[in-house]
């Protein structure tokens, strides 16, 4: 499968506004001596349309800024606006309907239902946001087809490969269709050539339906399709480049150690 490039002119950091900030973001674990800084005065600025990958070793807070972006924990300190809204200052009514609408989540180990079909699986979502049925499986069927699965709609996890299981959770992530689409460690678990298909995928659904795609990720396939990368280092962001400002070298890109 030949993966989408980016179009050459499209820069989101320089000509769209702003859809997630960070502001002094802090996330601390324990108290006193024993104190753990997980994140430490984090700013950062998420554009709207971009594809952003967030990229850093084990235990750099990576993970722990993106659950804070997608509104799946909250901050010790510090402030995380979407769309300029603070999300501290929503309730939890509001925030559940952050998280049905304006946010669509790819986790890394699927999280599908075993004793669903490929089709329930993505209506789920639909179904909490008071989608009528026959809404629900047009807008599914339509999905499924997306990522290349219609005919398989019938078909539950356990007869579906690694990469069927990520197809369906990506359409099931755009159930509500969502303007933010957290992905964790989309291609983890897949094949070379699996986990391509999935980035292409990913890649299409950015340019053509203009959703916003943040990646936490180890995987430097991905560089390519991004227009910028996040390094987030000993809970900080250590550097924020362009793609085509990455520096590729034998065994490291972008100063990478």
């Amino acid at each position: 499968m030949t993966v989408p490039q980016p179009s050459p002119q499209t820069d989101p950091a320089e000509r769209r506004a702003v859809i997630v900030r960070t502001l002094n973001l802090e996330k601390v674990y324990g108290s006193g001596d024993a104190a753990t800084y997980a994140l430490n005065g984090v700013d950062s600025a998420i554009y709207r349309g971009e594809l952003i990958a967030i990229m850093g070793p084990s235990g750099s807070g990576k993970s722990t800024y993106f659950n804070m972006i997608g509104a799946l924990d909250a901050p010790t300190k510090g402030r995380i606006l979407i769309d300029e809204v603070d999300v501290a200052q929503l309730s939890a009514a509001e925030l559940a309907f952050l998280r049905c609408r304006k946010i669509g989540y790819i986790f890394q180990s699927y999280n599908l239902i075993r004793y669903m079909t490929a089709l329930e699986n993505v209506t789920v979502p639909m179904t909490f946001s008071g989608t009528s049925p026959e809404e629900a499986h047009r807008r599914g069927m339509e999905l499924l087809d997306l990522v290349g699965l219609g005919e398989r709609w019938q078909h539950r996890p356990i007869e579906m490969s690694g990469g069927q299981q990520q197809r369906v959770a990506i359409a099931r992530s755009l159930a509500n269709q969502p303007q933010i689409l957290l992905a964790d460690e989309p291609t983890a678990n897949l094949d070379l050539k699996t986990g391509e298909e999935i980035l292409g995928i990913l890649r299409r659904i950015n340019e053509e339906r203009g959703v916003t795609v943040i990646c936490s990720t180890h995987d430097h396939r991905l560089l390519h399709l991004c227009h910028r990368i996040m390094w987030i280092r000993d809970g900080k962001v250590e550097r924020v480049e362009r793609r085509e400002d990455l520096r590729i070298k034998t065994g490291k890109i972008g100063g990478e150690s």
